[in-house]
């Protein structure tokens, strides 16, 4: 099921109406290069349809859940990353700033615990 959010960033660059460095996509997911990296892979993976957050899109489309899981594994791997670390901020007080499900995939670089 297609679904959007006319007023959202994220849905704008999947429709192709906002350009970004496309990595991959697929039929449930799009994948771009973050614009303010944080680390030297930093790829934002995101379903087609909109969804707040991950807890609301593994709740109405779980196919696309794990679609979007392999994606970032898949991505990972293929910018050399046997390690990587998969963040999805769910909230504001989480630091979610673009209210459509994303997961960061943050690696080429040691990672410190906790993360924030």
């Amino acid at each position: 099921m297609s679904v959007t959010d006319p007023d959202c960033l994220f849905c704008k660059i999947v429709a192709g109406d906002i350009p970004a460095d496309i990595v991959s996509e697929t039929e449930h997911t799009v994948a771009f290069r973050d614009v303010n990296p944080q680390a030297p892979t930093h790829v934002l993976v995101i379903p087609r349809r909109h969804e707040p957050n991950i807890g609301s899109l593994a709740a109405a489309d779980p196919e696309a859940t794990i679609t979007l899981l392999a994606e970032a594994r898949s991505i990972a791997e293929a910018e050399g990353n046997g390690s990587y670390r998969l963040v999805f901020n769910t909230g504001a007080d989480a630091h979610q700033t673009v209210f459509h499900c994303h997961g960061h995939v943050l690696a080429g670089r040691s990672m410190a615990w906790p993360p924030g």
